[in-house]
């Protein structure tokens, strides 16, 4: 059974915060319908370590407009403890159960990094129930993109994470990440929320499950329209070179998003939510 909890006032929207019980522990999401029954459903899924706060601009200039939903994904924000036992496609499940409990159909996914894969996932899991689909700043789950090296790389992040002490990781994962000051900001947020191992262990599991999922070699056909923004500036791993790849392989239009770097929607929001915008219709 979902639990209802306080209501959340993020600027210029108000968010319904409840909670997903699993043996694992709780999912906590937020929900705003106030936009009404035939409106779209923009479902905005953050990035490894992030929370929902992220798209804090999106929620403001959206509420009222389409109905909302963001997550804490699992072990992750306030939706932990929880424990590191779960998939990308655990993940998509329990976004469906969500959807079932609060009777969205046909959600428009915008999914940062992480994200990005579960609604991969979920597109593959649950074929024709997606109404669309933004990658930001994320990159195809389709096999045939990966060289071998990589996905093996992806299995043996932990040890690597753990070397470095935990004064440099922090600038680094924040720097790394943004190229605004607000951007940063966020991140080192984010970051400090953990210890030092709790993050490492995080970041490993969901690397290493990023390449069970790809791994499995599905087709991970995208059957919604689609779009992909890139920052222009992003330099986490290959993001980029798997952008160029996905819109030459599948024909998904990219759109590069000035001055950003990996997460897009926090560097440069007046210009991803204005792409948001177009895709769902609303201008």
């Amino acid at each position: 059974m979902l639990g209802l909890l306080e209501g959340e006032e993020v600027t210029g929207s108000i968010m319904e915060h409840k909670q997903y019980p699993t043996p694992s522990g709780a999912v906590h999401y937020w929900v705003d319908r106030t936009a009404g029954e035939q409106a779209p459903w923009l479902v905005l899924l953050p990035g490894l370590t992030a929370d929902h706060s992220t798209f804090e601009p999106q929620f403001s200039f959206f509420s009222g407009r389409a109905n909302l939903l963001s997550w804490d994904a699992p072990a992750h924000g306030l939706s932990r403890p929880f424990a590191l036992d779960f998939s990308i496609d655990d993940m998509a499940r329990m976004l469906h159960d969500i959807f079932e409990a609060e009777r969205i159909a046909a959600p428009v996914f915008a999914g940062q990094s992480l994200g990005g894969y579960i609604a991969q996932a979920y597109i593959d899991l649950f074929p024709g129930s997606a109404g669309g689909f933004i990658s930001i700043d994320s990159a195809p789950l389709k096999r045939v993109y990966y060289p071998n090296w990589e996905v093996a790389l992806l299995r043996h992040t932990l040890g690597i994470y753990l070397c470095v002490p935990w004064a440099l990781l922090k600038p680094w994962g924040a720097h790394g990440a943004a190229r605004s000051e607000e951007g940063r900001a966020q991140m080192r947020r984010f970051i400090d929320s953990y210890h030092k191992r709790e993050y490492c262990e995080l970041v490993a599991h969901c690397y290493a499950k990023l390449a069970d999922a790809i791994d499995e070699r599905r087709p991970y056909e995208i059957d919604c329209p689609a779009l992909l923004l890139c920052g222009e500036k992003d330099s986490l791993g290959d993001v980029k070179p798997f952008n160029r790849k996905w819109t030459e392989g599948d024909g998904i239009p990219l759109v590069w998003v000035p001055g950003a770097g990996h997460i897009s929607n926090a560097d440069n929001p007046d210009f991803v939510n204005a792409q948001i915008e177009g895709f769902i219709g609303l201008v």
